[in-house]
């Protein structure tokens, strides 16, 4: 039956047809199909199980915070606040590129949404002052990799709800990959600085310290609420972006950038965005039913034992197929397709749910700046106006580096669960 799946899929997408309805489609022509059309009877509950999960509350509030923020205005007072920090070493400008990426991360959880942004601020920036445009791109583009790894992350909740995982202990988790992430970005922005001789900032240009700190600090103080009232036990994940959202619209009046326009769009963007993520959680639920039907899971760990692969073995396995997977599917979709079948045997090979959560949520971000699709190349080659497949090139040396730090991860699990265990989330 699942060759059926997979050739129905293929020939719906084939034709257009949007990712949820094709696995949705494809799942239950092959109950059809193989005559156990009685089993259909339980789809509409296995769906409602699968959405009726109160972690999931979290997703469209936490977008709505980000919308927001996004519209409010806080992209100037963040960037300035970067480059009072970073602005004067050598390559500044690419420093307070990631760093801007860092606060951002701390906002809005999505990597492409934080590329947008920053492709229509600090590019124009960088290359009034000297840089080659495609280099402003690829490392804007490049450091957009951080948001959904540090928290919020719209990627990991939707993980942790296909996989029954911790929502909170996935936040903590990706704290320390996502700094390290941004540490692997300074260090390739200063080697190319020092090579090709990047400007420094000026002192006239210099933000001065403080005053950007206090502008700063309002939007900075939200990763401060989500991350601070998740581990300390104040919040759950839900009701921290509920909090998220409240302080997002503060923030926004504060800085006066709010109308009630971007307001409504804000709402409007937040509906559909959550709409088109919960029809692929609903096709997920079908697919998962049939899937449990035919023992995919079962057997697929069944062959995993057969080959006699370890868990470092089976990671770099299912690594190998993210990394394909993300280079054309959009990070949901491949969770969707993929998790539920290679999911349950890293866990029976003893593969800690939240460590694989990381792995994986950055493999598929990775995916985000690697051709032929990558949503942030796309993302930024238009905002910035710079040819996508010479961003591609230029993006190289970037990806490379990131896809080392996601080896490095993969082979030091205690990298990513030191934080959840030292707050008690993880065993």
């Amino acid at each position: 039956m699942s060759w059926l799946v997979l050739t129905a899929m293929l020939a719906l997408l084939g034709a257009g047809t949007a990712v949820a309805y094709a696995l949705g489609a494809s799942s239950v022509l092959a109950f059809i199909a193989s005559g156990n059309t009685q089993y259909l009877a339980i789809v509409p509950q296995r769906i409602f199980s699968q959405i009726d999960v109160f972690a999931l509350m979290a997703m469209p509030l936490f977008i709505l915070a980000g919308e927001i923020m996004n519209r409010a205005g806080i992209t100037r007072a963040l960037v300035d606040f970067a480059m009072a920090m970073l602005g004067r070493l050598k390559g500044g400008l690419g420093h307070v590129n990631v760093m801007a990426s860092v606060f951002f991360a701390g906002i809005s959880g999505s990597a492409v949404a934080d590329a947008a942004a920053l492709g229509n601020t600090l590019v124009p920036a960088m290359v009034a002052r000297g840089y080659k445009p495609l280099y402003a791109a690829a490392i804007t583009a490049a450091s957009s990799v951080i948001g959904p790894i540090i928290p919020p992350s719209i990627v990991m909740i939707f993980y942790g709800a296909v996989m029954q995982t911790s929502v909170a202990a996935l936040f903590v988790a990706g704290v320390v990959p996502g700094l390290l992430l941004a540490v692997v970005l300074f260090m390739v922005n200063a080697w190319f600085a020092h090579r090709d001789d990047h400007p420094g900032g000026a002192d006239a240009d210099i933000p001065a310290f403080w005053p950007a700190f206090w502008r700063a600090l309002p939007a900075l103080s939200l990763p401060v609420i989500i991350l601070g009232g998740i581990v300390f036990g104040v919040v759950t994940p839900t009701e921290a972006a509920a909090l998220t959202v409240v302080a997002a619209l503060a923030v926004g009046y504060w800085y006066g950038g709010l109308s009630r326009a971007d307001l409504s769009q804000s709402l409007v963007q937040t509906a559909s965005l959550t709409g088109a993520i919960f029809m692929i959680l609903g096709a997920v639920a079908c697919f998962s039913w049939l899937a449990g039907h035919e023992q995919l899971p079962q057997r697929l760990a069944g062959f995993v034992t057969e080959l006699g692969l370890g868990q470092t073995a089976y990671l770099l396995v299912i690594n190998l197929i993210f990394v394909v997977a993300g280079m054309v599917l959009d990070p949901p979709v491949a969770l969707a397709l993929l998790v539920p079948l290679l999911g349950p045997p890293a866990i029976a090979l003893g593969v800690d749910p939240v460590h694989l959560g990381i792995v994986l949520c950055l493999n598929l971000t990775i995916g985000l700046i690697t051709p032929p699709v990558g949503g942030c190349l796309l993302a930024v080659s238009t905002v910035c106006k710079v040819e996508y497949w010479a961003l591609a090139r230029a993006i190289f040396p970037f990806a490379i580096m990131e896809v080392l730090l996601l080896l490095v991860i993969v082979l030091l699990p205690e990298l990513s669960l030191f934080l959840p265990r030292m707050f008690g989330l993880v065993a």
